[in-house]
């Protein structure tokens, strides 16, 4: 029983080592590497609109791949790395970018993390403050009742 559970096993991990194997690099959508890496900096700047806190860059939702294939078009097409990223801004508003920039609508983006923390600090002051002013007998622990 245990050699045959030892043959099943060794048999399993021959055939996953054996498919590892075959695997190989996904082939490079465009022939230009040039291209491809503009293509790739520029997506590294785009939000996923699918998965949110990943670039289209990183994501494989279809919509980045759809996103990814259409900035490469519009390159192709002669199109500046600006007038791609004004076109999604237009298409898909602030969102899409990963470095939205510092305006009314998206302040409370960039000042939220920080005022968090100056917040958290406060309340951390105002409740040691507190303790330091109370007295020592209030953080003896009770004693148990003898009846319990």
């Amino acid at each position: 029983m245990v050699k045959r559970m030892l043959q099943a096993f060794v048999l399993g991990a021959a055939v996953l080592l054996q498919s590892a194997a075959w695997a190989g690099d996904a082939a490079p959508a465009s022939d230009n590497p040039a291209l491809e890496a503009r293509m790739m900096a520029i997506s590294s700047e785009l939000r996923c609109l699918v998965c949110q806190n990943q670039t289209i860059a990183d994501s494989h939702a279809e919509l980045a791949v759809d996103l990814r294939k259409q900035v490469r078009e519009m390159l192709l097409a002669g199109k500046s790395e600006q007038e791609i990223t004004d076109y999604m801004t237009a298409r898909y508003g602030d969102f899409v970018l990963y470095r939205p920039p510092f305006k009314a609508q998206t302040a409370l983006l960039w000042v939220g993390p920080a005022a968090m923390v100056v917040i958290g600090l406060g309340a951390l002051f105002v409740v040691l403050r507190r303790r330091s002013r109370m007295d020592a007998n209030a953080f003896e622990p009770e004693e148990p009742d003898a009846n319990a």
